[in-house]
């Protein structure tokens, strides 16, 4: 067994087995993460609140069970944390926003209690951008998430205090969320393996709304295996999620190690050859990512779908309209107390029609649609996962307007997406790949990866953290970026402002303004010419027990 000051460093399934065979305390182990937490937290700001009472009773909970011979499964006795937009009752849940910083729900998400069910223990909960959305924020009532690798560089975000906490073995597993790569930016940016599954298969219940149907709930994980295990806890039909999808949850490590001898993939390499352009570093890593398949027996070649600003135009079109009307009462009343990060995102929905909303759904779903040769033709599909990490005070709102991405994709199409570890640059940060699957085919992702992992020395590799390190001051908060349009565009945003209800200080009126001509070119973007049975994605049918399908 190894000792304490290690333990971090072991996997989920070999805790898990050590747990089992009773060679292992959940309560040492437990014990073990939150001193890690304490010595090391302080400066990656990963936890926004640590449940240390509640685990240790949790813990002692455990291992009175095991012993007493009710051994529930592979979570029992296993610590968790989870990204502060999961309902934890009795626990805080701000969403990293100062809007709730008070908020104490009285009840748990659906796959909360489907992880204490399985005999899992909560070690707390952790930064985020503010509600999954606004980017890294410097004027909030916590500090933003660090990139273990390097402490100057972002997690990625959303789920950018679970990036941090995995990376750092400050906890084995966290749960993220991903609207257009939320779980896959900190797990490619922070080294770990992050899947976003299928639309449906987690349930959503209970995790504050982002968007209705672009959210997405999954795990973020060290490894493969581990990944499977936590999805396998928290997968499932919910009849209190209306897009939880009815059907049987197989056994994710079942054909795990089945290797990809004789599977087909297809390279999406216009992606980030030609559409979102990445370094040098991540492609050379990526060639050689697709010789190890090769090597391993898969058949690869080049496959395409649209281009990523497609996508990206109808995503975000969907996306923050969604989100808009989620927090829209409280932009008329609390707008001051948002991050302006997060401003800057959510005010652009006031720029969308409802048209736009409208034909960016008829378009998702001849997009959907489109997939179905490619996924006929091939086991899955791999293209460059985010990343290289930028440094933290790089980071411009404006960024999330005018650049494309690699992730949005797979969330309008609503399969798997996994992200895992490659290879670093030079100066030790990590780079990633994309697994992506056919609806439900969660089990030949997780497959494919596990492969690729078996073969490659990446998950040897940790960051080095030193105890006692000072933590770094905060950045800026950066200027709104310039807004290059007229005045009668200005006035026409103005009067939207206006009849919305919202009183939007100068400073973020800028930000809007700024924002104005690449919400104006991505609305454009969309198709617009449909046959008029042409439905959108969000007409639904009824099927199975209380389940709606869209």
């Amino acid at each position: 067994m190894p000792d304490t000051a290690s333990l971090h460093r072991i996997s989920i399934a070999e805790a898990a087995s050590l747990i089992e065979q009773r060679r292992l305390s959940p309560v040492e182990l437990t014990q073990a993460y939150l001193d890690r937490i304490e010595t090391h937290d302080p400066q990656l700001n990963a936890f926004l609140t640590v449940t240390a009472g509640h685990a240790l009773k949790a813990a002692r909970s455990a291992e009175a069970e095991i012993a007493a011979g009710r051994y529930r499964g592979p979570m029992h006795g296993i610590p968790f944390a989870l990204k502060d937009i999961f309902c934890t009752a009795g626990i805080p849940t701000t969403c990293h926003s100062r809007t709730r910083r008070d908020y104490v729900p009285d009840f748990d998400a659906t796959a909360v209690t489907r992880l204490y069910d399985s005999g899992a223990i909560l070690l707390g909960k952790l930064s985020t951008h503010e509600f999954a959305h606004g980017g890294p924020s410097f004027d909030l009532p916590w500090p933003a998430a660090r990139n273990p690798w390097n402490r100057a560089y972002v997690t990625g975000g959303s789920s950018s205090g679970s990036g941090a906490g995995v990376a750092a073995g400050l906890t084995p597993a966290a749960l993220g969320s991903d609207t257009g790569g939320s779980i896959r930016n900190p797990s490619a940016l922070c080294g770990l393996v992050g899947l976003k599954p299928t639309y449906g298969l987690v349930s959503r219940s209970g995790v504050y709304t982002n968007s209705f149907s672009y959210d997405h709930v999954g795990p973020m994980t060290w490894t493969v295996e581990d990944c499977a295990i936590l999805l396998q806890a928290i997968a499932g039909h919910d009849p209190k999620d209306p897009a939880s999808a009815g059907r049987p949850v197989p056994d994710y490590r079942t054909n795990l190690r089945a290797g990809a001898k004789g599977l087909r993939i297809g390279v999406l390499r216009h992606l980030y050859e030609e559409d979102v352009p990445v370094s040098s570093a991540l492609k050379d890593a990526l060639e050689q990512a697709y010789g190890i398949l090769r090597g391993l027996g898969a058949s690869i070649e080049d496959a395409r779908i649209r281009p990523a600003a497609d996508y990206h135009a109808v995503k975000i079109a969907g996306a923050e309209s969604e989100l808009f009307a989620v927090h829209e009462p409280e932009l008329r009343t609390r707008l001051n107390e948002f991050g302006a990060d997060f401003l800057g995102r959510a005010l652009g929905a006031l720029l969308i029609g409802g048209a736009d909303y409208v034909q960016a759904s008829r378009q998702r779903r001849a997009m959907i649609a489109e997939m179905a040769p490619l996924y006929a033709k091939y086991d899955v599909l791999v293209t460059a996962g985010p990343g290289p990490a930028a440094r933290l005070e790089s980071w411009r709102t404006i960024d999330f307007w005018r650049n494309n991405s690699v992730t949005t994709p797979f969330n309008v199409t609503g399969g798997p997406a996994l992200v895992q570890c490659i290879g670093f640059t030079d100066d030790g940060l990590p780079l990633s790949m994309q697994v992506v699957g056919r609806p439900f085919a969660d089990a030949m992702v997780l497959r494919v990866a596990q492969a690729y992992e078996e073969a490659t020395p990446w998950r040897n590799r940790r960051p080095v953290l030193e105890a006692g390190a000072a933590p770094l001051p905060a950045p800026p908060v950066p200027e709104p970026a310039k807004a290059e349009i007229g005045r009668m565009r200005r006035d026409e945003i103005a009067v939207l402002c206006k009849r919305r209800g919202l009183i939007v200080p100068e400073r973020h009126f800028e930000q809007l303004c700024a924002t104005a001509p690449f919400v104006d070119a991505m609305v454009g973007h969309l198709n617009r010419s449909w046959h008029f049975a042409d439905e959108p994605a969000s007409v639904f049918q009824f099927g199975g027990p209380g389940l709606l399908d869209g």
